[in-house]
């Protein structure tokens, strides 16, 4: 059972843009397959499935894989995905639509700005921690004015 509902899963995320785990769990259930919420994130985490940039906005659930590392540009990432930007000494909090978090996070770590020392993503809140409290100025204000739609200065 376990190895076919793996095969389903893998299947339904090469053939389908799956944003969440209850979109994953809806295609699931119409093709036969009823899995609890906490089985689903276990198998997702077995499988070795990550959040990846979708090119068409947003993020989507991927099977591990060279195909799959495709980088987006940040900034359309980041207008797509920031909701809020809250500081305080070197750390940055940023919040973003569920299930969002982590492909922004790996977004900011490919861009390896020298500011960020790391991220740390949950489902929809992203811990930056920065070099100094400065650097997290300089890094809240490229990430909203890329939010906002105009070209930051690095």
């Amino acid at each position: 059972m376990k190895t076919q509902r793996h095969a389903a899963i893998l299947d339904l995320v090469r053939r389908h843009r799956v944003g969440s785990q209850e979109q994953l769990r809806d295609l699931l259930r119409k093709a036969g397959v009823r899995v609890t919420q906490a089985t689903l994130s276990r198998d997702i985490h077995e499988l070795g499935l990550a959040k990846v940039v979708d090119p068409e906005g947003g993020a989507r659930y991927a099977a591990p894989g060279p195909v799959e590392t495709v980088a987006a540009p940040l900034a359309p990432l980041v207008a797509n995905l920031l909701l809020s930007a809250e500081g305080v000494g070197s750390f940055l909090v940023l919040k973003t639509p569920a299930g969002s978090a982590n492909a922004l996070g790996s977004a900011l770590d490919r861009h390896a700005w020298s500011e960020i020392v790391g991220t740390l993503a949950g489902d929809d809140t992203l811990l930056i921690v920065t070099r100094s409290a400065a650097a997290r100025r300089r890094v809240a204000g490229r990430l909203t004015a890329m939010a906002a739609g105009a070209e930051p200065h690095p």
